[in-house]
């Protein structure tokens, strides 16, 4: 007997009328996205609880999953792109680049080759290649897109452990009585993706050597220059140093320049972290910042951070792509091509799957353009500055750190209290101050302190948002 099945996709009038629904709801959440909650306040388990525990046997029609959409999952969302997202480093999207995610949705290519999409391959060439020169990165940059800062810096320590020369690629790291301690360097400051890394690359915890930093947070190259030493007289073996522009807990910026030279005389790889910071060289004013980059071997800088690219996005970028192929290259029969000179991106890390991100990099700089960009960067790190100056001229707070962008750190004071009652006192405010609803702000320690974050780099986020935390700061601090 003959079974009958049903197939295909929804049709084309369905999808149309879907999609423009959800377009439409789009724009409406962006026109009233004030009106939500900025910290979601459900409990661990809520949301699991309004679900079902098995899936649905039959298909349920769009008005059922976008009510449960609506119902259950929106109240667990924490609003990122709300202009009182203040917290971490609050990644914001724009039209121009959900738009580009749509597309690449639709098209869903895999770029993992050139044949396998032209279009991906080379657009990814050419807008990283914008990126560079809008931050003046030196010309001997090439790009490649990864995920994440965390996935970039590790391909950049894998490149460097490679160019290490004790053959990793082919005989590992283990039971190997010829591999000295491999040493990588960072500074106290750096973000965990680096730990991650190496521990990862089998570097190990015990493999990063921590150098101190000064009054203002940046890696002391004296430090570093001492720290090399010491371990080459007790033979490891230094190979990489991770200098960073722009740190997750303060935004503080390493002497690139001292730090390179340094390399440069000890033949270490020096990879910077410009995940955040880096975004910040776009503006003529903070081309500075890159200052020494030019004697690095690679660098990363995430347009999903600060460039209001929807994430994710981390554009990685090394001088030397042979090391990454030599690290990563191995070509199955069945990915083999006749294609000569044509680059194909799965032979430089560990993915072979590659999404089109390009595409919505692509569409921000030609919708915004490289002015339009410019203003809105500035625009966050004026309202950085205004936040600054309430603070230094409010007595019931203290700044904890120089700002260079678009993240202040403070906590408050007060009389008589000891530094864990400053602490528990700092600490109740921050809960306080996101239960409101309004805003939302993260910490970090410093000299032991607990530390408050404010963050004005979200592209929606106003003067009147920057005057509404300040009020609610105020208030909640006078209630304690």
């Amino acid at each position: 007997m003959r079974r009958e099945t049903i197939t295909g996709d929804i049709t084309p009038e369905e999808f149309n009328d879907f999609s423009s629904r959800v377009a439409s709801w789009i724009g409406n959440y962006f026109h009233s996205i004030e009106k939500y909650p900025v910290l979601s306040s459900v409990n661990p388990g809520d949301i699991i609880k309004k679900l079902p525990a098995e899936p649905p046997l039959q298909g349920e029609g769009f008005d059922k999953i976008m009510k449960d959409f609506e119902s259950i999952i929106i109240p667990g969302v924490t609003h990122w792109n709300h202009p009182g997202f203040m917290a971490y480093f609050n990644s914001t999207s724009t039209g121009p680049g959900i738009l580009a995610e749509f597309l690449i949705a639709a098209l869903n290519i895999n770029g993992m080759l050139w044949r396998t999409s032209p279009s991906a391959t080379e657009l990814e060439i050419v807008v990283l290649d914008w990126l560079r020169r809008m931050t003046g990165l030196h010309a001997a940059f090439k790009g490649i897109i990864y995920d994440t800062a965390s996935v970039s810096s590790m391909h950049a320590i894998a490149a460097a452990r490679e160019r290490s020369g004790f053959n990793i690629r082919v005989k590992g790291m283990s039971g190997r009585k010829d591999l000295p301690l491999l040493r990588l360097y960072c500074s106290e400051f750096a973000h965990s993706s680096i730990d991650k890394a190496a521990l990862t690359l089998g570097i190990g915890l015990d493999g990063i050597k921590k150098i101190a930093v000064d009054d203002e947070f940046r890696m002391i190259p004296a430090e570093l220059e001492n720290a090399i030493s010491e371990d080459r007289k007790k033979g490891m073996h230094p190979f990489c140093v991770v200098a960073t522009i722009g740190t997750t807990a303060v935004t503080s910026i390493d002497p690139v320049p001292e730090i390179s030279e340094i390399c440069r005389r000890n033949n270490l790889w020096l990879h910077v972290d410009a995940a955040y910071g880096g975004i910040a060289a776009v503006l003529p004013e903070m081309k500075w910042i890159m200052k020494g980059t030019e004697n690095a071997d690679s660098i990363v800088i995430n347009p999903h951070k600060w460039m209001y690219i929807p994430s994710d996005f981390s554009a990685f970028f090394i001088k030397d792509k042979n090391i990454l192929r030599e690290a990563f290259s191995l070509i199955p029969e069945y990915l083999r091509t006749d294609d000569g000179s044509a680059e194909n991106f799965m032979d430089y890390g560990i993915q072979l799957g590659r999404r089109f991100r390009s595409l919505k990099l692509w569409f921000t700089i030609k919708y915004f353009g490289v002015e339009g960009l410019i203003s809105r960067l500035r625009d966050n790190i004026l309202l950085s500055g205004k936040f600054e100056e309430w603070i230094d001229r409010n007595k019931n707070f203290i700044k904890m750190a120089p700002v260079h962008f678009g993240t202040v750190c403070f906590r408050g004071v007060k009389d008589g209290l000891s530094k864990d009652e400053l602490n528990t006192l700092n600490e109740k405010l921050m809960h306080n101050i996101n239960s409101t609803g309004k805003i939302f702000i993260s910490h970090t320690k410093l000299h032991g302190y607990f530390v408050l974050r404010v963050v004005t780099s979200g592209i929606r986020t106003e003067l009147r948002h920057v005057e509404l935390a300040e009020e609610i700061i105020q208030q909640e601090f006078l209630k304690l």
